[in-house]
């Protein structure tokens, strides 16, 4: 990975006692990279990590959880389509955790999450996840500060259990402005195409602005440690934030050393020159 990409895979690094808002300032400065050039490194970055995804699954030593986390239009569906285009689908799983059913309701809340985990080999990517259980509550004035610290404990206790699993966890959280959220929003109304993707709860959502971005910096802040920090993501300008999002990934898995295993194939002389044999008499047929 470019000396530049692990830079900006640093810098998104959450660090205690920052701001989010401070933080995706401060990723915004960085920026001094044209939108082209940009998208020709995600294009070289998507590239490396198909192969790095590849000896992940041929190895089955270790596993990949990405967390997206982010409001409405921050782009966590772009942010998959963009990074993992070129990889094995084989070996990525997507999974997204809308409101509980009565059964899962019926159990603790990391009851559905810890079954959408993936296996060693696999690379699994939660399109929001278990944090849903805390921020929202929070922003809304669900759950009490007794039930917020057990929650924070349990989802740590969980994380850390995943890792020594050999699960690798990263966290992103993808920081639109509400301006721009709210010119999304408005193209979802102008393009008929995009009626679909609008709901009312998008904008009930964005009348608690504050008290979700209230609710994702006290989270983040309180769930962000050594083995799996969070990432903080500009969200604004789509490219930049897939570059980024794609570097972070990339150092995540990276410092992990997966390696297509050797498997040595015993009669490999034999089947190779049966197999020269008949694309041989194959060629003579063709040519006869």
């Amino acid at each position: 990975m470019k000396t530049e990409g692990r830079r900006w895979a640093e810098a998104a690094r959450y660090r205690a006692g920052s701001t989010l808002a401070s933080m995706t300032e401060s990723l915004a400065g960085l920026e001094k990279i044209s939108k082209d050039d940009a998208l020709a490194e995600i294009r070289s970055g998507v590239e490396q990590l198909a192969k790095l995804q590849e000896a992940i699954y041929a190895e089955r030593r270790v596993g990949i959880l990405i967390v997206l986390q982010g409001l409405d239009t921050a782009g966590k569906d772009g942010t998959i389509r963009a990074i993992f285009q070129g990889v094995n689908p084989q070996g990525v799983e997507v999974s997204s955790f809308k409101v509980p059913t009565p059964e899962e309701s019926a159990h603790d809340f990391l009851f559905r999450i810890h079954q959408r985990t993936p296996e060693r080999g696999m690379v699994g990517i939660f399109n929001r996840s278990h944090y849903e259980d805390l921020i929202v509550p929070l922003a809304t004035g669900g759950i009490d500060e007794q039930e917020l610290g057990r929650r924070i404990q349990q989802v740590a206790a969980f994380e850390n259990y995943l890792i020594d699993q050999q699960i690798q966890v990263v966290k992103l959280y993808l920081n639109v402005s509400w301006k721009v959220q709210g010119e999304r929003l408005l193209r979802r109304l102008d393009r008929p195409d995009k009626h679909w993707k609008f709901s009312a709860g998008d904008l009930a959502t964005r009348q608690k602005w504050h008290d979700f971005h209230s609710a994702y910096q006290r989270v983040v802040s309180a769930t962000s440690f050594d083995g799996a920090p969070w990432y903080v993501i500009p969200a604004d300008k789509r490219w930049y934030r897939d570059l980024i999002a794609l570097h972070v990934v990339l150092a995540a898995i990276s410092q992990l050393e997966p390696k297509v295993p050797a498997v040595p194939i015993e009669h490999i002389d034999r089947y190779r020159a049966t197999l020269e044999r008949e694309l041989g008499t194959e060629e003579d047929r063709r040519n006869g």
